[in-house]
C-alpha cells in the first residue's frame, strides 16, 4: 500500500492572493447587502428564492453535468487502470476513492464534479485517455483529486451567490422594471430607483465576474502544486498540459464552442479560436502554469 503523504508545501503568495480575492469579495457583497437594503429591495424573498436555487445546483450539478456531457460512470471492472491510478493518489490525498465516468469527446480534457468529497466524480474524456501515457494521465488525475481535497467547486458555488444574486436583479429589472405602463405616476422617484438598483445591481455582477475569475485561476495553481507533490515529479503534468494544449489546438471550434459553459470544470478550457471568452479565463495561461510547474520542480529538487 502507498505510503500517505504530508500535505505539505504551501504556497504562501498563492494563498494570500486567494484570501485577498475572497476577503474583496466579501466586502462587495456585503456592500451590496447594504445597498439593497437601503433601497427597499425586498432581501428576504431575493434570497429565498437564490438559496434554492443554489441548494439545488449544490446537489444536482453533478448529475447535471454528467447528463450534458454525456458522461457514463464506469466500474473498477470496467476501467481497472484507471481505479487503481486514483486509488493510490486518494490514499495519498487522504481523501475517499471518487467515481470516474468517461466523457466521449474527441478534446483532451478532464475535470471533477460533486458536492463534496464523498460524493466526487472525476470525468475524463477520451481523447485524453488516448492521447496520454500513464505517468501523465496520474498527473492530471492527482490534479482532479486535489480540486476534491480543497472543495473547491462548494468554494466557487458559495463564492458565486450573489454574484447570482446581482445577476437575477438586473435580469428581472431589464425584463419586467423597464416596461413599467408609462401612465404609471412617476413622481415619488419609483423610476430613478429602479435604475439605481439595476446600475447597482450591474456593477457588483462585473466586479464579481472579475474577481471569481481570479479566484479560479488560483485555485488552478493550488491544484497544479497538489498534483506535483502527490506525483513527486512537477514535470508529469507539464507534458500532460503541453499535450493537452496541442489536441485542443487540433479540435474542430464546433467542438470547443459546444464545450465552453463547462470551462470551470476542465483542467485547460475549451476556447475556441475565435472566442471572447479568453479575457475572463477561468484558468491561468499555459505559460504561467508551465513557469509555475518549472518553479515547483526546483523547489523539490533542493
Amino acid at each position: 500500500m502507498a505510503t500517505r503523504k504530508p500535505w505539505y508545501g504551501r504556497d504562501m503568495g498563492l494563498t494570500v492572493r486567494m484570501s485577498v480575492t475572497m476577503l474583496l469579495l466579501a466586502a462587495l457583497y456585503l456592500a451590496f447587502l447594504i445597498f439593497l437594503f437601503q433601497a427597499g429591495v425586498p432581501l428576504p424573498t431575493l434570497v429565498l428564492i437564490m438559496g434554492l436555487l443554489l441548494l439545488s445546483q449544490y446537489y444536482f450539478s453533478d448529475q447535471l453535468v454528467l447528463w450534458s456531457t454525456r458522461a457514463r460512470r464506469v466500474s473498477p471492472a470496467q476501467a481497472p487502470e484507471l481505479y487503481r491510478i486514483v486509488e493510490r493518489l486518494a490514499h495519498l490525498a487522504d481523501v475517499p476513492i471518487p467515481a470516474l465516468a468517461i466523457m466521449p469527446a474527441r478534446m483532451p480534457n478532464a475535470f471533477a464534479t460533486g458536492r463534496d468529497p464523498k460524493n466526487a466524480v472525476i470525468v475524463v474524456t477520451q481523447g485524453l485517455l488516448d492521447r496520454l501515457d500513464e505517468r501523465e494521465l496520474e498527473a492530471v488525475l492527482a490534479h482532479e483529486l486535489t480540486h476534491i481535497k480543497n472543495r473547491d467547486a462548494q468554494i466557487i458555488t458559495i463564492a458565486s451567490f450573489f454574484a447570482m444574486l446581482a445577476s437575477f436583479i438586473v435580469q428581472q429589472i431589464f425584463f419586467v422594471g423597464f416596461s413599467l405602463d408609462e401612465g404609471r405616476d412617476r413622481r415619488d422617484g419609483a423610476a430613478g430607483g429602479i435604475m439605481l438598483v439595476w446600475v447597482g445591481s450591474l456593477l457588483v455582477w462585473a466586479i464579481s465576474y472579475i474577481l471569481i475569475r481570479a479566484l479560479s485561476r488560483y485555485r488552478e495553481y493550488a491544484a497544479d502544486r497538489g498534483s506535483a507533490i502527490l506525483t513527486g515529479h512537477p514535470g508529469y503534468l507539464a507534458s500532460a498540459l503541453l499535450k493537452i494544449e496541442g489536441g485542443m489546438r487540433r479540435t474542430p471550434n464546433t467542438d470547443l464552442r459546444s464545450a465552453e459553459a463547462l470551462n470551470a470544470f476542465f483542467i485547460f478550457p475549451a476556447i475556441s479560436r475565435d472566442s471572447l471568452m479568453e479575457l475572463f479565463s477561468t484558468h491561468p495561461s499555459l505559460e504561467h502554469r508551465l513557469a509555475y510547474l518549472e518553479r515547483l520542480q526546483e523547489e523539490m529538487e533542493k
